[in-house]
């Protein structure tokens, strides 16, 4: 990355952006600019600001200013170029994981910029400009041998898929009962990440179900320690899938996260840069692998077979005698971890088209056909944002192991999530 970095500098400074170059600037000055250019790039790209609660006057400000993107480009890259070593005062208390952060969220900013511009880049490059990483290639054979394993898993007769969609939809809740089991499930999220979490008292998540939305669930954070979740009721909901959401949108994931960086960060120590949160970036690596992460980390295998059979099955409607059935089937589906992203890379490379990446993402990630061709445009839409998910999940757990141990208890592990969440660190191939 700081290759990169210099490689992105020297050839703005040949071609005359960096002409003359600027003076380090205060990191408070860098950091109120950094905010500023992306809520100016956001008004050209309506998905890259996903939140913010910095002054209100900033963003009336770069609304009126309308920025086009090429200034928004160059102003970025003379942040870059002016964002000096901090000194000995300011390397303390993770200064020095204050300027990285600044300097890979503006590199990825800058990336944006040259997308919008109509900058094509590979796959894995693109990746690592935006959000800092690389996913592994994944040989074929391996999502082979899964599919084998499934294949003696999953009872009935047709295609794998098939059987997988038949099996699945015993598991779908029904409408009228989905409000109950993501509310019960959200309340356990909760009361099991408040016997390892200190959250502000002020902390509140509130839950609405809504139709017409392209995606299942999402979080909104508010600012003032507040973040609404919707749920999307139009899109069926197994189980299984209602609990992994409430973790990962809210309890110990998306909400939690956002609360920890406005009371570690913003409020303790007056580092604006983290009221915005920017999509298209390294944050998004580290905050998506955490909400996964934390699945995991708040429900350990028999733990949620337990809580499945005691609450949610009867909840749902479900005979609780089938949820360690239900826990083995669903475990298996790890064995297909990465296929999203190998379909992704062979898709936006060129190496296949739509048809035949919907048809490949059937056979190894087990999507009905229709839905594999709407994982396509999800694709198309998001494009190298597919790797923040089981790539960030991976990096998050093997820092929290690097801190506490493989082997750590609960605590331990808890206490090394926690810590990362609070902390300004980006989990980038270089720095995890």
């Amino acid at each position: 990355m700081a290759r990169a970095l210099a490689l992105l500098l020297g050839a703005l400074a040949l071609s005359g952006a960096l002409a003359q170059a600027p003076k380090p600037l205060p990191i408070g000055a860098i950091a109120e600019q950094y905010v500023k250019l992306g809520l100016a790039l956001g008004e050209h790209d309506p998905r890259y600001v996903d939140a913010y609660y910095g002054p209100p006057a900033w963003r009336e400000e770069i609304r009126q200013a309308k920025w086009p993107l090429i200034d928004i480009g160059a102003r970025a890259v003379r942040l870059l170029s002016a964002l000096a070593e901090p000194g000995a005062e300011e390397a303390r208390n993770d200064g020095l994981l204050r300027y990285e952060f600044l300097r890979r969220q503006l590199l990825a900013l800058t990336t944006r910029v040259n997308q919008l511009q109509g900058t094509k880049r590979k796959f894995d490059d693109e990746s690592r400009f935006l959000y800092g990483a690389v996913a592994p290639e994944v040989p074929e054979a391996q999502f082979e041998e899964a599919r084998k394993e499934l294949d003696r898993l999953l009872p009935g007769t047709g295609t794998l898929s098939e059987r997988n969609e038949a099996y699945r939809a015993q598991f779908v809740i029904p409408a009228g009962r989905v409000q109950a089991v993501f509310e019960a499930a959200m309340a356990e999220c909760r009361r099991r990440t408040l016997m390892h979490a200190r959250l502000p008292a002020e902390e509140k998540l509130t839950v609405e179900f809504v139709q017409g939305k392209p995606w299942t669930a999402y979080q909104w954070y508010q600012g003032n320690f507040r973040s609404v979740i919707q749920v999307n009721t139009d899109i069926p909901m197994a189980l299984g899938q209602a609990l992994n959401l409430a973790c990962h949108e809210g309890y110990p994931g998306h909400h939690v996260h956002s609360v920890l960086i406005e009371a570690h960060l913003v409020r303790a120590r007056g580092w604006v840069e983290f009221t915005l949160f920017a999509l298209h970036s390294p944050q998004a690596l580290l905050a998506e692998g955490a909400a996964e992460y934390g699945i995991e980390l708040a429900f350990p295998g028999e733990e949620r077979v337990a809580f499945w059979r005691e609450v949610l099955f009867p909840l749902a409607g479900f005979d609780p005698a089938r949820a360690a059935e239900y826990h083995r089937g669903t475990s298996a589906y790890r064995l297909l971890r990465y296929a999203s992203i190998q379909a992704a890379r062979r898709y936006l490379d060129g190496l296949a088209d739509r048809a035949a990446t919907a048809a490949w993402l059937a056979r190894y990630n087990l999507t009905p056909r229709a839905h594999a061709e709407r994982s396509t445009r999800f694709f198309d839409a998001y494009r190298a944002y597919t790797i923040n998910y089981d790539l960030g999940r991976d990096q998050v757990r093997r820092a929290v192991e690097a801190r506490a141990g493989a082997e750590a208890p609960a605590e331990r592990r808890w206490q090394a999530f926690l810590e990362l969440l609070a902390s300004p660190r980006l989990l980038t191939d270089e720095q995890r």
